[in-house]
């Protein structure tokens, strides 16, 4: 899947009574730190974004069957809207952790404990889906994401930015090394001795190494978020020099494999394989998956000259982080910039606030509903505009009586025992 955060994470008080109005789905972080409302309505916005592009890719036409600008719409969310997901779910857990200044002894400790608990809830969660859904849930690897991230929410933002950097620049290689040494009977026993295997598509192989998000690639984008999340994105000054540097990933890395990889780098492999049914599974399209049903081993290394969708190379990674650093500092600062632009986008935002509701709540109306999203014979766009302003809808009558969506509630709820470490 793309996708895929993909990802959600909310905290807020007691949802008994109507709200006041907020400004993000996470805890207030100290005075000191304030971020100004655009910043954290813009990162709502980005959220809102992702999931959209979600449901392009899950309900929409796939991309043989679009022209004009439905195939560049349809384009740019393959992969980048997972992507966008993922290093939104790092800079939460800054808002989790602290985020212009790590939160330190017991505060420290329990914010620990509440991403540690989110983690569990979310790999449990996604197991669950991906017994229906398969290997296209992100929540799983989510999980996973989280508790990997743990020994860093405490970095600043330059050494998380460097960090990021060296796993995008090391990790792709390395995945493709370890891939052509897991041979079907290598990777068949290890799945044998695998829980997580036995109950759905999804085991620790995959989560890690194969599977659609595998974190050993995906973590740079967490990372990455997590460093703009130690940024004050309300800063002019930030916000230029991100905007800048978004744009050059962007154009350098895409640039780059063009000129290495030839007219086909940028190719997308989201319908090399069987396509996804109305469930909303997605068919193989990931940096760790084979096009066209082959082996890792028969994969050529110049495989990691390309930076498609999915492709998972370290121009694919140091592209789609420009993409979503642009994306970002474009919602912050339109939203900050454009007040009447904020008040008319506010049921959109109400999306981002609730983003895991509304993104395990799409593959749960598509197995309600008769949608014939995502097959390949899909043609027609209304099915996903029918899906957009439902979630719409649903977020902005939700969002005027509670603070969070279901799911938000629900995972909040679960993590009030960390409240009792000492």
């Amino acid at each position: 899947m793309t996708q895929t955060q993909p990802p959600q994470e909310t905290s807020a008080p007691p949802e008994n009574s109507p709200p006041p109005p907020r400004t993000s789905p996470e805890p207030a972080v100290p005075a000191s730190a304030g971020p100004s409302m655009g910043r954290l309505v813009g990162v709502d916005l980005a959220r809102a974004l992702a999931v959209f592009g979600m449901y392009i890719v899950h309900i929409g036409p796939p991309l043989s069957a679009t022209t004009g600008v439905a195939s560049w719409i349809r384009y740019i969310a393959d992969g980048h809207s997972s992507v966008l997901f993922a290093t939104l779910a790092g800079f939460s857990l800054m808002l989790l952790a602290g985020r212009r200044e790590p939160k330190t002894g017991l505060a420290g400790r329990q914010a620990k404990a509440r991403i540690a608990i989110r983690a569990v809830v979310l790999l449990a969660l996604g197991t669950v889906l991906a017994m229906e859904y398969g290997g296209v849930i992100i929540l799983g690897f989510y999980g996973v994401y989280f508790l990997l991230a743990l020994p860093l929410v405490r970095l600043s933002a330059r050494t998380l930015a460097i960090i990021a950097a060296a796993f995008a620049l090391v990790t792709p290689q390395l995945a493709f090394a370890l891939n052509a040494l897991l041979t079907p009977s290598v990777q068949e026993s290890i799945n044998t001795y695998d829980p997580l295997r036995r109950l759905s598509e999804v085991g620790v192989l995959d989560l890690l190494l194969t599977g659609f998000y595998p974190a050993l690639t995906w973590m740079s984008f967490v990372i990455a978020g997590m460093a703009l999340g130690r940024l004050d994105l309300s800063s002019g000054t930030v916000q230029k020099r991100l905007a800048a540097l978004g744009a050059s990933l962007t154009a350098a890395a895409y640039s780059m494999s063009l000129l290495l990889a030839g007219p086909g780098a940028l190719r997308s492999t989201a319908e090399d394989g069987p396509s996804s049914g109305s469930s909303g599974s997605m068919p193989p399209a990931s940096g760790s998956m084979p096009p066209d049903g082959g082996s890792f081993p028969d994969m050529p290394a110049s495989s990691l000259l390309t930076a498609g969708p999915h492709s998972g190379t370290t121009f694919d990674i140091i592209g789609s982080v420009g993409v979503a650093i642009l994306v970002i500092v474009g919602a912050t600062v339109a939203m900050d910039r454009l007040p009447r632009l904020r008040r008319l986008a506010k049921p959109v935002i109400a999306v981002g606030t609730m983003s895991l509701t509304a993104y395990v709540g799409h593959f749960l109306a598509q197995s309600a509903l008769p949608v014939p999203a995502g097959t390949g014979t899909q043609q027609s766009w209304v099915p996903l505009i029918m899906f957009v302003l439902g979630a719409t809808v649903f977020a902005a009558i939700w969002s005027r009586f509670f603070r969070r969506g279901p799911l938000e509630y629900l995972l909040n709820a679960a993590t009030k025992p960390a409240k009792h470490i000492r």
